[in-house]
């Protein structure tokens, strides 16, 4: 049976012979359709952030696992957690088959190396406190296979995020997310609609742990970390805006809690001193408004 993401489609069957305008047309009708497969997808993502957040509330880590375009949309998003809300980068991990450089670079037959992905999973210790995220568009990489078996094996939530179903990933999955973005403008390149729609489901799981372990506050980043002049900007910015303060005033409560925006939220929201808005955020494993609603409790 010919897989969805390799099937021929009809609608771009001549799209050689079309106008460069129709040609764009044509590609742009495509993109369309990969929003509602997502959406149709919603309740599965959901039940993805809740798993993912209550083990990383545990200290276990976010591990993405795929081969070619659908390994680089994990390392992507795994490499943009850390400075967007202040995660080490040890906690969310992106692998991919043939390693590093196959994030520039094609690495023949790397996705078909069962062992290579199960070594993989296993050289992190991945153990029953982590989430592993198993990213292919077809559903079937032996590499992304191979580290799902092993970190199944190792008593870890394992998640699998395809593009066809039913496929072989499903059957070594805790959950599957399955958005089904139909055969691609180009017959068999899933850099396409199914990347896109790989890119927005991993959007959404990250964003979505991030906010549930307490990293925004709002919908406020505030766990920035202020290591260069634009950060320091944003946290300003961040604290001005949810504390309703002027410019100089959020300025001046951040060199008071030490560049910290958490801090300095919690203290000008709570009235409270530095040293007991970190204390009330200890308590609150760092989220913010709980910190803030806590009376000091």
């Amino acid at each position: 049976m010919i897989q969805l993401t390799e099937s021929v489609n009809p609608r771009t069957r001549n799209i050689d012979q079309v106008s460069t305008l129709e040609m764009v047309r044509l590609i742009a009708d495509e993109d369309a359709r990969v929003a509602p497969a997502v959406a149709a997808e919603q309740e599965k993502i959901a039940r993805a952030i809740d798993v993912i957040s209550e083990r990383f509330l545990r200290g276990g880590r976010l591990i993405y696992i795929g081969a070619g375009t659908s390994g680089r949309m994990g390392v992507l998003d795994a490499s943009e957690i850390p400075p967007t809300f202040g995660v080490p980068r040890e906690r969310v991990i992106g692998l991919i088959a043939g390693g590093a450089i196959a994030v520039t670079e094609s690495i023949e037959g790397a996705e078909d190396d069962v062992t290579a992905g199960a070594r993989d999973i296993a050289s992190l210790y991945v153990s029953e406190i982590d989430a592993v995220m198993g990213i292919a568009a077809s559903g079937g990489t032996p590499y992304v296979i191979g580290g799902m078996q092993e970190a199944k094996k190792r008593g870890a939530f394992v998640g699998a995020l395809v593009c066809n179903q039913p496929s072989p990933m499903e059957a070594f999955a805790d959950l599957t997310i399955a958005p089904l973005v139909g055969p691609e403008v180009i017959t068999g390149s899933t850099r396409m609609k199914a990347g896109t729609a790989q890119k927005l489901v991993l959007n959404m799981i990250s964003t979505g742990v991030m906010v549930r372990v307490g990293k925004t506050y709002g919908n406020l980043m505030v766990d920035v970390q202020t290591k260069n002049a634009k950060l320091r900007d944003r946290a300003r910015r961040i604290v001005e805006m949810a504390c309703d303060l002027s410019s100089a005033d959020a300025e001046a409560l951040l060199a008071r809690c030490d560049g910290q925006v958490k801090t300095a939220l919690v203290a000008e929201l709570a009235h409270v001193e530095p040293a007991e808005a970190r204390r009330r955020l200890e308590q609150a494993k760092g989220m913010v408004r709980k910190a803030v609603e806590s009376n000091g409790q």
